[in-house]
């Protein structure tokens, strides 16, 4: 049994103070305002829910996209350290093979995880292509980019044993509604993104069963005030959530802030979208298959396009917060509201019950403590 006292618990969105945690067997057993004898006393520091990462293709050189279930792991026990406690490992689009590659792996890294993870928890796999439109590929590679084939789809399936949480889909491309409304039958978040769609295109992909944007603003239209185009259909969705890159390049702050007073805390997911050079220093990399060079901490391919991030979430939090937003609604769009998009219920929350997955924070917000399961990982 673990007990900590004397903290500022952020439930998220709730304030208990002081509060004492009580774990027991992996769980939240009580969450209580009275001092316990044998707590240890954590002098008023912050604890929250473990940050949950629905985007992120990698970290400190580790790929998401390399096949190999071991490389999955090492990523997810680095991930503790930034405060991520649960991930969605996510592809760039590939080759049919490489994707069954990844999606096996990702299989692999589920089941040699278990119920008692040595790192951050892996929940399954976000397919981010190959089902985008070409015009809006990004940092992807146009040469893999494909019509959405379920069929094709359905191998991804297999391989993966069911470990797939979520796919992104431009709304636009042939055949992309009846592939939504299959992915939603099967349980899957279909993700709208990577996308040249106009406004009424997205909302029949919304209507379709779509319950997401993949990170809003980038590789879809710019808002215009007589074609609003994917970005504004999403936000006006109130069943949609939106990911957000809050590292402050990929959107503009007064962009973020703009998200946040439209949709709601409760429809905004603070996602990282790092790639594998994430953490290291500046240089040359590669991501799918393309060039990239990092500078100053920006990843960009050579024709200038920004390369997936650098930015960890525990600094994406800080950026919101900066912005004037509440820590306890920062904290929300990297906790509970992933947690719900995603369909992980048993995370992102303090409540009895839970999953104790959760972190210690100093005043600053930098990670102290993180616990998964109840066990100390940092």
């Amino acid at each position: 049994m673990l007990i900590l006292a004397n903290a500022r618990v952020y439930t998220p969105l709730d304030i208990v103070e002081p509060a004492t945690v009580i774990v027991d067997q992996g769980k939240i057993a009580h969450l209580r305002t009275e001092r316990h004898p044998r707590g240890e006393d954590l002098k008023g520091a912050i604890v929250a829910p473990g940050f949950i990462d629905l985007h992120i293709h990698g970290y400190g050189g580790h790929d998401t996209n390399s096949g190999e279930s071991e490389e999955l792991l090492a990523l997810a026990e680095l991930l503790p350290r930034y405060g991520v406690t649960a991930f969605v490992p996510t592809s760039v689009t590939a080759s049919h093979e490489e994707l069954l590659r990844v999606s096996r792996a990702v299989a692999e890294a589920v089941r040699a995880q278990g119920d008692r993870p040595r790192g951050a928890r892996i929940l399954g796999l976000h397919l981010e292509g190959p089902y985008i439109n070409p015009e809006k590929a990004g940092a992807q590679n146009s040469s893999h980019i494909r019509p959405p084939d379920w069929d094709e789809f359905l191998q991804y399936w297999d391989a993966a044993e069911g470990n797939i949480r979520a796919v992104t889909v431009a709304p636009e491309l042939p055949g992309a509604l009846e592939f939504i409304k299959k992915a939603v039958k099967l349980g899957i978040t279909v993700s709208i993104g990577h996308t040249a769609a106009t406004y009424e295109e997205t909302k029949a992909a919304i209507a379709a069963g779509a319950r997401r944007a993949t990170h809003l603003f980038n590789a879809m239209p710019p808002i215009h005030h007589r074609a609003p185009g994917a970005t504004v259909a999403c936000l006006l969705a109130p069943e949609v959530v939106v990911e957000l890159i809050a590292d402050l390049i990929h959107v503009a702050g007064p962009m973020l802030e703009l998200v946040w007073r439209t949709a709601g805390t409760e429809r905004v997911a603070l996602v990282t979208d790092a790639i594998p050079a994430a953490g290291l220093p500046d240089g040359h990399y590669a991501l799918g298959g393309l060039e990239i060079e990092v500078r100053e901490g920006v990843a960009r391919l050579e024709n200038g396009a920004l390369a997936g991030s650098t930015l960890s979430l525990d600094r994406a939090v800080r950026n919101m917060v900066s912005l004037g937003v509440p820590l306890s609604q920062a904290l929300a769009m990297a906790t509970v509201v992933p947690a719900a998009a995603v369909g992980a219920g048993e995370l992102g929350s303090l409540e009895p019950g839970r999953r104790a997955d959760f972190l210690v924070l100093d005043r600053e917000l930098n990670i102290q403590r993180v616990y998964i399961g109840g066990e100390r990982v940092i």
